[in-house]
């Protein structure tokens, strides 16, 4: 049993990763293998490409605007790359509680649309979507309700489930609603596989996924981010776990800063727990700052909290990179999914959470 996966707004390959790495033991038929995958960005796509089909050599990955991607039967990606698998991590900017959550009214809520339109015209056995936590209560709770109605009117009954990837081994903080569709034809219902670290005494520490083992000196994307002498200073005052409004900083150190005080400015891991959320983007302060260092984090210590593997090699200028490892689906975290929905198509029974904390009626 193979399934090839396609893929929309796939980034740097944070669950193709995931996906192609799920092994079901004494199993080898059972599998996922890339089918095609599209993104925007170059340098994003040149990632993919990179580690998860090296040099596209027949073509499977689109670089372009999904708005202008050819959505049909003819289109030679499709026909060439045939798929019984979807996955797409629609654009979480106008979802996120971080931002103004504009929802639909946003430019990139109503991306999602494009996923159901590959499912209703190719009807792939299931699809994986994933999405911020805040899509929940995006458009005053609506915007939930009803991209759950269209992806069962799709013809998919549908399990979504909030995992909180800190208790799947992950050592970050990072809570994403994960969708799992089965097309309506086949039997089986979707359980959330059981959290391998649920206490949180077990879970993986920042410390363990920096150190554990050392980073090479010679491993891609590890370079030293230029600090300012301001921010070093700043960052002597700020023990671990602090950021630069609940640490003890002089006055020419503070920041003047009205309103909300965001807590990850300037904030430094806490050794002894997972990561704080790792994100792609924002201004100065908001870079993750190492627990013992005087200094943002690397990119690679960045991946490494995501849980990528340190020959996972990105593309792009340090920036770009900044922003494909924030805006990736934890490798290993997409990887205990795409194991339970391997076994589930296989009815090969796992541990699992009896059902999903999130409601939907698939009658």
């Amino acid at each position: 049993m193979v399934f090839r996966l396609g893929e929309l707004f796939c980034g740097p390959g944070g669950l193709a990763y995931g996906a192609t790495h799920a092994i079901i033991p004494k199993r080898p038929d059972l599998r996922i293998e890339h089918a095609w995958a599209n993104d925007y960005d170059d340098a994003t796509c040149k990632t993919y490409r990179h580690n998860i089909c090296k040099d596209d050599a027949s073509m499977s990955v689109y670089c372009g605007d999904v708005r202008k991607l050819d959505i049909s039967l003819e289109n030679p990606l499709f026909k060439d790359h045939p798929f019984n698998a979807f996955a797409f991590g629609f654009p979480c900017n106008d979802f996120s509680v971080v931002g103004e959550q504009k929802g639909f009214d946003g430019t990139f809520g109503p991306l999602y649309t494009y996923g159901v339109k590959v499912l209703k015209l190719f009807q792939p056995e299931w699809f994986l979507a994933e999405n911020v936590s805040g899509l929940s209560s995006a458009n005053k709770g609506g915007a939930f309700p009803r991209i759950m109605k269209d992806l069962h009117d799709a013809g998919y009954n549908i399990f979504p489930h909030l995992y909180k990837f800190e208790e799947y081994g992950v050592p970050q903080a990072r809570h994403r609603i994960i969708i799992i569709g089965i097309r309506k034809d086949f039997p089986f219902i979707f359980y959330p596989p059981a959290p391998i670290t649920p206490d949180i005494k077990d879970y993986k520490t920042s410390r363990e996924a920096l150190e554990n083992p050392p980073i090479a000196p010679d491993a891609p994307n590890n370079e030293l981010p230029c600090m300012t002498k301001t921010v070093v200073e700043r960052l002597k005052y700020i023990k671990p776990g602090q950021n630069a409004f609940n640490a003890d900083l002089p006055a020419h150190l503070q920041l003047n800063i009205k309103g909300a005080r965001i807590s990850q400015i300037y904030r430094r891991l806490d050794p002894d727990k997972p990561s704080y959320t790792v994100t792609g983007s924002g201004g100065g302060g908001t870079h993750i700052y190492h627990y013992s260092e005087n200094r943002a984090l690397t990119n690679r210590e960045r991946a490494r909290l995501q849980t990528f593997p340190d020959d996972f090699e990105f593309k792009g200028t340090r920036e770009k990179v900044r922003r494909q490892i924030g805006m990736a689906v934890p490798c290993d975290g997409a990887r205990q999914i795409f194991e339970a929905v391997l076994k589930t198509f296989a009815r090969i029974p796992y541990k699992h959470i009896d059902k999903c904390n999130i409601k939907f009626n698939n009658e």
